[in-house]
């Protein structure tokens, strides 16, 4: 498959510089003008990619080379691109694995898919420092791919003096700058930015973003540089349909976690998607499987735990044997409580508030035994990044991290997935595809 996929990834200097204020602003911009354009998020982050989806009316997928690999992410965002594609970096531009590696890092993202970088700096209280900056990330490695620079916190009298350095010290083109709009500041938590629907008059913010992008940031400059790559080739993607099974997707302000491409996935197995809500609905779909993704339960346990019909339809199937695939916030759903308020109780013990980070990052799980997901010694790529923590968050699965620091995870059987890893099925597809046959077993049997 070859397509032109006229692409730039927004890199940011760290975390908090303005890359996501800076890819909005762009992306809204884009669309404002008609442009045909998807967006892309490095990592393994759930809420950017609601921004640009349901926000901005960007269609979004995710970019994560832990997860996917060189070939397999070429081949999903060939699969994904339209005419204009911009992809969000995530941390510092060379940020990967480890303190001492760049793998997987948004530079190694840009090197994969062949990719200009758009270098976002955060300028204020800087005068020729800024140049420094931008000029050690262009040293670092001899094939940096940063192709320009956007200036953020900057003001229209600092600008031209610090483009004129930064371009005159550097050699890299300034492509503009945003100034400091605290009135459309984003809000934080746990994960990044909240939720998209959370966010109050979003869409009027991102509207002004876009604005005072069309004044400052030289938008038709950053589509020449966009359009002058070279296309992209690579395999299609393909996969045998198994046949037609129902699955249950919880899908609400509770649970909005999913990777695009594993829904995707499921559906190209042949698999009907049924999107339902534990807050509101009274009782499951009809059905073949069941999937819960994650998300944040814990905001809205009393509403869950008030819509005891739903937790006790959902507490029978799991006990009936639905084949059942529960993530993180899906997970502490199956358990006793969360925070004292009564979930499904499908699974041993409660779920509490940690106040900090509790396993997280990313890792591989390794199975030991048959079930649901996976045959022994089959694995998978997965993250977790959760503050709150089950008293029994199982031990079936061993899960590794990069650094070879390993814990236990999960409860599984023949018809269950649960845990606080979230799974990327395009990753072990073969997980995937034992999902469904599972699902075409219950429909059938």
């Amino acid at each position: 498959m070859r397509k032109a996929a006229a692409r730039l990834l927004v890199a940011g200097t760290g975390s908090g510089c303005g890359k996501t204020t800076a890819v909005c602003a762009i992306l809204q911009a884009f669309r404002n003008r008609g442009e045909d354009v998807a967006a892309f998020k490095c990592g393994p982050d759930y809420i950017d990619p609601m921004f640009h989806s349901e926000i901005i009316g960007a269609e979004s997928a995710n970019i994560d080379l832990f997860f996917a690999g060189e070939d397999l992410a070429r081949r999903l965002f060939v699969k994904h691109a339209r005419s204009l594609n911009v992809i969000e970096g995530v941390m510092g531009y060379y940020d990967g694995l480890s303190m001492s590696s760049a793998e997987a890092s948004s530079w190694h993202v840009a090197r994969a898919l062949d990719c200009p970088a758009l270098l976002v700096v955060n300028g204020q209280g800087m005068a020729l420092s800024a140049a420094a900056v931008v000029r050690g990330y262009m040293a670092l490695r001899p094939e940096s791919r940063v192709a320009g620079v956007l200036l953020n916190r900057v003001s229209p009298m600092v600008y031209p003096q610090m483009k004129e350095a930064i371009e005159a010290e550097c050699g890299a083109r300034v492509y503009g700058f945003l100034p400091a709009m605290p009135e459309i500041a984003l809000e934080s938590r746990h994960l990044g930015l909240v939720t998209a629907r959370e966010v109050e008059d979003l869409r009027e913010k991102l509207q002004r973003l876009a604005e005072q992008a069309e004044k400052s940031v030289d938008l038709d400059g950053l589509i020449s540089l966009m359009r002058a790559q070279a296309p992209l080739e690579a395999e299609a993607l393909s996969e045998k349909r198994l046949g037609d099974a129902t699955i249950a997707v919880a899908r609400d302000r509770a649970f909005c976690f999913y990777y695009r491409d594993n829904l995707e996935l499921l559906e190209a197995l042949g698999a009907k998607l049924a999107f339902f809500s534990p807050l509101s609905d009274a009782v499951l779909p009809p059905c073949d499987g069941l999937y819960l993704g994650g998300g944040y339960p814990e905001l809205y346990a009393d509403e869950l735990s008030a819509n005891e019909s739903m937790r006790m339809s959902i507490r029978a199937a799991v006990a009936g044997g639905l084949p059942t695939v529960a993530e993180c916030g899906g997970f502490m759903y199956l358990t006793g409580a969360i925070g004292g308020a009564p979930m499904a109780g499908a699974l041993p013990g409660g779920c509490g508030n940690k106040g900090r980070l509790v396993r997280f990052g990313y890792a591989t799980l390794r199975a030991g035994q048959d079930s649901l997901l996976f045959g022994a010694g089959d694995e998978i790529r997965a993250h977790e990044f959760h503050y709150w923590d089950a008293e029994d968050p199982g031990g079936a699965l061993e899960a590794v991290k990069p650094s070879g620091r390993s814990w236990r995870c999960a409860h599984v059987s023949d018809t269950l997935y649960a845990g606080f890893p979230h799974l990327y099925f395009p990753s072990a597809p073969e997980a995937a595809r034992r999902f469904v046959r599972k699902c075409l077993e219950r429909k059938t049997g």
